[in-house]
């Protein structure tokens, strides 16, 4: 009987035992299995922008550093003409509203000395152009007038100053992409020609080459493209602020003549 007993009592502690090892080890797997599909993600993402940069740089190589160097060369100074450009004109920008005010109000209290000390102590083409104006002003409206007209015409060429070269980058660089397209087919060609047979692995790589130049002249001209809009969009808003700001001013100082 006593057998009997321990028997039974040695197989419930080694069955829950065995309930237990086996709990913990499901609860391990688990916890492990979690922390595995928490950390695929990242893995996955890593190892996406490693291999993006990777193949880049690859196919970069592969295009040849002839034609694809120029085309780099285009896209580093079309940016650095852009991002120039772009600081420019944000520093250009002013508050026309507040300093057509600010001009009306010096002019009430201080005469044409305290509006042009106004025009001295603002950044931007609508403050320098009210201050040409303001300073021909004492030879009537009509000569502070051509002043405006004139040095406005001036205040757009400072404006506009380099952004032709954006656009030769634009139109340069899938010029120089076709141009390496054509001479990795005439390369091609002549590799069958000196073969005396149509092969495919003669010519794969002379069109993959002139695929590849023309890939990246287009890519280069598509980001130019965007900042060159972006640019043009911001010049055609100073202006049309010039010009109405220098309406203002004209009928202020009209209204001041009379």
């Amino acid at each position: 009987m006593k057998k009997i007993l321990f028997a039974l009592i040695l197989s419930v502690i080694v069955g829950s035992t065995t309930t237990n090892y086996t709990y913990a080890a499901t609860t391990i797997n688990s916890i492990v299995t979690i922390q595995d599909s928490q950390d695929e993600p990242m893995m996955e993402s890593s190892e996406a922008s490693a291999g993006f940069t990777q193949e880049l740089k690859k196919r970069f190589i592969e295009g040849g550093p002839g034609f694809m160097g120029i085309v780099l060369i285009c896209l580093i100074l079309g940016l650095a003409i852009s991002i120039e450009r772009i600081i420019y004109l944000n520093l250009s920008t002013t508050n026309s509203n507040k300093l057509t005010d600010d001009v009306e109000e010096a002019l009430k209290s201080g005469g044409v000395e305290a509006a042009k000390e106004v025009c001295r102590n603002t950044k931007g083409p609508v403050a320098s152009i009210f201050y040409q104006g303001l300073d021909r002003a004492k030879d009537g409206v009509e000569s502070a007038e051509k002043a405006v007209i004139s040095y406005g015409g001036v205040q757009m060429g400072q404006l506009e100053k380099n952004v032709s070269w954006i656009s030769l980058f634009i139109a340069l660089a899938p010029m120089l992409g076709f141009m390496g397209t054509v001479i990795g087919m005439i390369n091609a060609f002549d590799r069958i020609e000196a073969a005396g047979d149509m092969q495919p692995s003669l010519v794969a790589g002379g069109i993959k080459i002139a695929l590849l130049t023309t890939v990246f002249g287009l890519i280069v001209a598509i980001i130019l493209q965007v900042f060159y809009n972006y640019i043009v969009a911001k010049i055609d808003s100073i202006v049309n602020d010039m010009e109405d700001a220098s309406i203002t001013l004209i009928d202020i100082l009209s209204a001041q003549k009379k």
